[in-house]
C-alpha cells in the first residue's frame, strides 16, 4: 500500500508529537504522516521512571493527545528504507510512504546486556517496559536495577518507594559517578541505603537467565544473586542507521544544522538521534532528555513549515531521588573544575562545572526556578572562579 503526506514525521515520541503540533499550528491542512514502532500514540516519557510511580499519574493522563492535531499515525510500523531523491520511506511490512518534507525523530535504542534473560531482564524505555515492570514490583518484591546513571537511580527510588526491595548494581565507584563531584556521589550511595536499597558499586552483571519464579545473575565479583525481576539502564543508543542508509551525514547521531536539516534536501531531525550545535557551549552536543526533545521537534515542525529560525536553545533535564531533585543545563562531567556552593550540605545548593574560566555546567540541586539564570551564566564569556560564583544562584525564587 502507498501513503502520501505533505509531512512525514519518522518515529512517534516526544519531539514527532512536537514537530506535528507545531506544523499544525502553520499548516492547518497539510497532510501529516507519522509512523511509530509502539503499539501506541506518542506519550510523555519521564514519567515511566518517575510519577507514574508516585501515583501523580496514569498511565492514561501521559497520552500527549498528537491525534487532536489530525495526524494520521501508522502504529506498529518500521521504516527500514528511505529514498531521499524519490521522496518515499517504506516500511518493514511493504508499505510506501510519500512525502514532501520528512522529519527523522527515531530516538534511541537502550543498550543492552550481553546475554538474554528472557521476559523478566527489562532494558527500559517504553510504556510497555513500564507495564511489565510493574506486574512484577509488588511489595516485597526483590528487584536489580542494574545501572548507577541517571535511570538507574530514578528506577532504584520509584521502586523501593513503592515497597520493592531494591539492589543496584552498577561498574562505577558511586550513584552518578562522572557526573556529580565524588563527595555529593558518596552522600548518595549512603543515602539511598538509608532508604533500604542495597547499592552495590564496582560489579558487572555477566550473566543471567531464568529460574523458577525470578531471575538469576552472575555478577563479576563471583557472587550470585537471585531476583523476581531485573530492569536494565545502561544508556541509549542514537538510531541513526535508517539515516545512514539514505546517505544522511551522521557522527554520534544525525548531523543537523542550525535549523535541524540534514545534510539531504527536504529532511529534518530533532530529539535523542540529532547531534546539534549550541552557540552557549560552542560545541555539537546531543541531548537524550525531555526539554530538547519538545523545543527541538517544535522547532523543527516550524521550519518543514517554513519558519528557519536557528536553534540556539541550551536544553535543561531534571531528575528526582526521593525526596532530593535537580534541574541542570551544559555538561555535568566531573572531570571538568567543580565548584560547589551549599546552603545545606547535599540537601540544596548549586555546583558549577568550569572549564578555561568559563561556565560549563550547572547542577541546581534542590535548587529551582533558577534554570534561565544558570544558561546565562554558560552563555557568559567570563572569566569566573570559585570566589565569583559562591553565592551567585543562591537561592529558589
Amino acid at each position: 500500500m502507498e501513503h502520501v503526506h505533505d509531512y512525514l514525521i519518522v518515529g512517534a515520541g516526544m519531539a514527532a508529537d512536537a514537530a506535528a503540533k507545531a506544523i499544525r499550528e502553520l499548516d492547518a491542512t497539510a497532510d501529516i504522516g507519522m509512523v511509530g514502532e509502539e503499539a501506541v500514540p506518542p506519550y510523555q516519557r519521564p514519567p515511566l521512571s518517575k510519577a507514574l510511580w508516585k501515583g501523580d499519574k496514569h498511565v492514561a493522563d501521559i497520552d500527549l493527545g498528537t491525534a487532536a492535531a489530525g495526524v494520521k499515525l501508522h502504529a506498529e510500523r518500521r521504516i527500514v528504507a528511505l529514498d531521499p531523491a524519490a521522496h518515499v520511506a517504506r516500511d518493514g511490512q511493504g508499505d510506501s510512504y510519500r512525502y514532501r518534507r520528512l522529519l527523522l525523530a527515531t530516538g534511541a535504542t537502550p543498550r543492552r546486556l550481553p546475554f538474554d534473560g528472557g521476559d523478566r531482564v527489562i532494558h527500559y524505555r517504553t510504556e510497555h517496559d513500564y507495564e511489565t515492570l510493574r506486574g512484577f514490583a509488588q511489595p516485597g518484591a526483590i528487584i536489580a536495577v542494574i545501572g548507577g546513571g541517571f535511570i538507574g537511580a530514578e528506577l532504584a527510588a520509584s521502586l523501593s518507594s513503592v515497597g520493592c526491595k531494591v539492589c543496584m548494581l552498577f561498574p562505577g565507584a558511586h550513584i552518578g559517578a562522572g557526573r556529580y563531584p565524588d563527595d555529593l556521589a558518596r552522600f548518595l550511595d549512603g543515602y539511598y541505603r538509608q532508604h533500604g536499597v542495597e547499592v552495590r558499586s564496582g560489579v558487572r552483571v555477566t550473566v543471567g537467565g531464568p529460574t523458577d519464579g525470578g531471575v538469576e545473575l552472575s555478577l563479576s565479583d563471583g557472587s550470585v544473586l537471585r531476583v523476581e525481576a531485573a530492569v536494565a539502564g545502561l544508556g541509549v543508543t542514537p538510531n541513526s542507521a535508517l539515516a545512514e542508509q539514505a546517505g544522511i551525514k551522521v557522527d554520534d547521531g544525525i548531523v543537523v544544522d542550525a535549523q535541524l536539516r540534514t545534510s539531504v534536501p527536504d529532511i529534518w531531525a530533532a530529539g535523542d538521534v540529532a547531534n546539534f550545535h549550541n552557540p552557549a557551549l560552542d560545541r555539537r552536543l546531543r541531548v537524550e532528555h525531555e526539554d530538547a526533545a519538545i523545543g527541538m521537534g517544535r522547532h523543527a515542525g516550524r521550519a518543514m513549515a517554513g519558519v528557519a529560525d536557528a536553534y540556539d536553545t541550551l536544553p535543561f533535564f531534571y531528575s528526582d531521588l526521593f525526596d532530593l531533585g535537580y534541574e541542570a543545563v551544559g555538561l555535568l562531567d566531573a572531570r571538568l573544575q567543580v565548584v560547589e556552593d551549599w546552603r545545606e550540605p547535599y540537601r540544596e545548593g548549586v555546583v558549577y562545572y568550569l572549564e578555561r574560566d568559563r561556565v560549563r555546567g550547572v547542577l541546581l540541586w534542590n535548587t529551582w526556578d533558577q534554570v534561565d539564570a544558570a544558561r546565562a551564566l554558560v552563555a557568559a564569556p567570563g572569566p569566573f572562579d570559585a570566589a565569583s560564583l559562591k553565592g551567585r544562584l543562591p537561592k529558589s525564587k
